[in-house]
C-alpha cells in the first residue's frame, strides 16, 4: 500500500468539480483508492462520498493506493491533486 498527505489549496475545498476530476482520474487504475479525513473516508470513485466528507481549503487529507497498480497510481494521483486540489 502507497500513503501520501496533502494539504488542499483550492479555496472552496472539494466540491464538486474537482471531486468529479478525481473520480474519473481514479478509474484509469485498477487499485482502489481511497480519501481519508480524520475519521471518516471514502473510496474516490464515488462522488457523493467524497463530496460528503466536506473536505475544506487548509485541511489535510491522506490517500491511501493499494493494488497492482499502486506505483503508478500514487505518483499520478498525487500530481493530480498537486495539480488540481
Amino acid at each position: 500500500m502507497k500513503t501520501f498527505k496533502y494539504t488542499i489549496k483550492d479555496e472552496v475545498g472539494i466540491h464538486a468539480r474537482p471531486a468529479g476530476m478525481l473520480a474519473k482520474e481514479a478509474k484509469k487504475y485498477e487499485s482502489k483508492i481511497v480519501i481519508k479525513k480524520g475519521e471518516r473516508s471514502a473510496e474516490v470513485t464515488r462522488l457523493m462520498a467524497v463530496m460528503g466528507m466536506g473536505v475544506k481549503h487548509g485541511e489535510e487529507v491522506t490517500v491511501e493506493i493499494e493494488g497492482a497498480d499502486e506505483e503508478t497510481a500514487c505518483k499520478e494521483i498525487q500530481a493530480f491533486f498537486e495539480q488540481n486540489m
